[in-house]
């Protein structure tokens, strides 16, 4: 991410903060749908993006576009299109984050929407045909969603639901659990966390992954704990909190021992 990129983005969610509770789920469905919008449109597309052009014509030009939207969706989106972007797909990817980063904001506190982002993810990673259909340039976008929504009914919230949605019907080159993995990391981002992602060979029992991020939040501040089962840990813990990893697997420590041997 660009230097203009991160001051852009910066703005436009200090702008989805001072609207505080208007912006909602409905301003997350809107902004989506401009960006589908925007990405379809290459001349559309072209005159948002352009650092050369007026902040306020770009403005005015969304307002004639996006008339039928909310109010707090046009606003920010006014706001994102006013900055200087890195390139044109730092501001569709800014659209989408400030419509989850909405959702997130709104959710009620009951609602875990990193852990239904995490459990579908892997579901996804699991099932081979499963993923297949998600990413196949053959299958319309309907039937993803519709998948999509049979496979997520009773078994998420609305929330998690227009996130999943959003990240199938628009998915700008990424594989579904490049996407779902980026949007769990905006979510806790909007809640205040950091997600550290725990490789194990089994399930940790919920007492041990509780003092583990216990002892991880300690560094690394609060922290949501993705868990993801990998038999060829074999034993031990790989632990990624951003960039940084610990690794303190069997796996690697045998992977060591073969490299000095062959030394």
């Amino acid at each position: 991410m660009g230097s203009a990129t991160r001051e852009a983005l910066a703005r436009s969610v200090s702008a989805l903060a001072d609207l505080g509770s208007k912006a909602d789920l409905a301003t997350a469905e809107d902004l989506f749908a401009a960006g589908r919008v925007v990405a379809d449109s290459a001349q559309l597309r072209a005159v948002l993006s352009d650092p050369t052009a007026d902040p306020e014509g770009k403005a005015a030009l969304v307002k004639r576009v996006f008339a039928s939207l909310s109010e707090p969706a046009v606003t920010l989106l006014g706001v994102v299109v006013a900055q200087r972007w890195s390139s044109h797909d730092d501001l569709l990817a800014a659209i989408e984050e400030l419509g989850i980063r909405a959702i997130a904001a709104s959710a009620p506190r009951n609602v875990d929407i990193v852990a239904e982002l995490f459990t579908f993810g892997g579901a996804v990673t699991s099932d081979a045909q499963l993923e297949l259909a998600l990413r196949s340039k053959l299958a319309g976008t309907d039937s993803k969603v519709a998948l999509v929504e049979r496979l997520l009914a009773g078994r998420a919230s609305k929330e998690t639901l227009a996130i999943v949605r959003q990240l199938v019907e628009q998915p700008r080159g990424r594989s579904i659990r490049e996407s779902l993995r980026t949007a769990a990391r905006i979510v806790a981002a909007q809640e205040g966390q950091t997600i550290a992602t725990v490789h194990a060979a089994s399930p940790l029992p919920e007492a041990q992954a509780e003092r583990l991020r216990s002892v991880l939040s300690a560094t690394y501040g609060d922290l949501k704990i993705n868990q993801v089962v990998d038999p060829s840990i074999i034993g031990g813990l790989r632990v990624q909190i951003g960039d940084d990893v610990i690794d303190g697997s069997i796996a690697s420590r045998l992977a060591e021992l073969r490299l000095q041997l062959a030394g």
